[in-house]
């Protein structure tokens, strides 16, 4: 028996479903989940010292690769100075001008501990400045686990097949209005019914929690558009967007400036961070020059504020970063799609700056939450199982992106199109008649 099975026997005794965040238990894929031990650049090293390239990337925030010698440092550094005052630090407004260099609609900024505690805040600061209660989301979207936001949610809300979370008020889901991903006419119906009550739209610019969805041409100008026409808000998810599909976020990608952005992962460089930002006129709502409120003892961290000023500034020093991170994304890609097809596997595949999606499909494009739960889920179980046995480690759910790191090279490149042709060839070979697909 490995470790990772005794350690995850072990675990369900005293932590609920021996996880502490649900798709790590590996639910949507069946079997025992691994337990990591240490990573290295573009490698996990599990709890049996068996290596994994890893495409999961701690969710995209280790945009470097894994324990980056720039990063450890300065976390070393901090930590010898303490690790939480409670109070503020020179660290907390360096990191808050380098977000405002590179995201213009990002005057001010409040740093947070999480990308659900941002969204939560950015959408109490939309009510209150509009005066309005109801927000507007999208199926399949996924923005944390705040009350608000558990309605049709992505993310491991659809790996379990359950879009909602009990435990959530009734009042408090009748103000959360949904609309269908990449179709502005829904979104125009719901403003057509109650746009006067509607205080923002929050949206993922490209949707991460369903696969990874691009926004179809239009669809996030027509969104601003509509915020415009009727006085709400426009708030972009940039959770896993900022400083992953570019230095400026999928704003800066696709040209369209919301009102309120929040941001994570990257900018804490591996360790817990949030934060939520926007015009300065917006901003200074916030206490304590304005009346909401919102607190955290260890907002702006100084741990992990150093941790995401060295990533930042790794990200800054290196000419072509991004553009060499796309080429390699789109490389891999397109070695997947080439060997799926000479098995006569049908998938298709998404892909934005390092960010990328995998779909067990023979439909259409992918570009909305119902094509994602029409693709075959047990083939992505095979597959998924099939790579993780050769080493090659992708996110353990259908509903996931994937994510490539400056430190995933040729070698790395290689070895998964290997491990893929394998994988594809063993999927021929499998019954899938009877699978049971997920359905909204």
């Amino acid at each position: 028996m490995s470790r990772s099975d005794l350690l995850f026997q072990k675990a369900q005794n005293y932590i609920p479903g021996g996880v502490n965040s649900p798709v790590r238990a590996f639910g949507g894929v069946g079997g025992t989940p691994v337990f990591f031990n240490r990573g290295q650049g573009a490698y996990l090293i599990d709890e049996d010292e068996k290596s994994y390239i890893d495409y999961v990337g701690s969710w995209g925030t280790a945009i470097l690769g894994h324990a980056h010698p720039e990063v450890v440092l300065a976390v070393q550094k901090a930590a010898a100075n303490g690790l939480s005052f409670g109070a503020p630090t020179a660290k907390e407004v360096e990191l808050a001008i380098k977000i405002n260099q590179h995201f213009p609609s990002i005057e001010q900024v409040r740093l947070v501990n999480s990308g659900t505690e941002a969204t939560m805040s950015a959408l109490r600061l939309a009510r209150a400045a509009t005066g309005r209660d109801k927000i507007l989301k999208f199926e399949g979207c996924y923005h944390g686990h705040s009350d608000a936001l558990l309605v049709k949610a992505g993310s491991g809300g659809l790996t379990f097949g359950v879009p909602s979370s009990p435990g959530v008020p009734k009042v408090l889901v009748q103000e959360t209005l949904t609309a269908i991903f990449n179709d502005l006419d829904s979104v125009e119906a719901v403003f057509q019914a109650v746009g006067k009550d509607i205080a923002a739209i929050i949206v993922e610019p490209v949707a991460g929690n369903m696969g990874c969805v691009l926004p179809v041409p239009g669809f996030l100008q027509g969104l601003r558009e509509i915020c415009d026409r009727y006085q709400s808000l426009l708030i972009f998810d940039e959770v896993i967007t900022g400083f992953r599909v570019g230095r400026g976020g999928a704003q800066g990608l696709y040209g369209v400036v919301p009102d309120i952005t929040t941001l994570g992962k990257i900018i804490g460089g591996g360790l817990p961070v949030g934060a939520f930002g926007g015009r300065k006129i917006l901003m200074e709502k916030m206490a304590p020059v304005g009346p909401v409120y919102q607190a955290g003892t260890l907002s702006g961290n100084p741990i992990a504020v150093a941790a995401g000023l060295a990533t930042l500034k790794v990200l800054e020093s290196s000419p072509g970063f991004y553009a060499d991170l796309e080429i390699k994304t789109q490389r891999l890609v397109a070695g997947l799609l080439e060997r799926a097809k000479a098995q006569d596997i049908a998938l298709k595949a998404t892909q934005v700056g390092s960010l990328f999606g995998l779909f067990f499909t023979e439909g259409e494009e992918i570009t909305q939450l119902q094509q994602v739960m029409g693709c075959h889920i047990e083939q992505f179980k095979q597959f998924f199982h099939a790579l993780l046995q050769q080493g090659i480690y992708i996110a353990p759910s259908a509903y996931e992106a994937g994510f490539v790191s400056a430190a995933h090279g040729d070698l790395e490149l290689q070895a998964t199109w290997d491990a893929a042709e394998k994988a594809f060839a063993s999927l021929k070979h499998k019954d899938v008649s009877k699978e049971v697909r997920l359905s909204n």
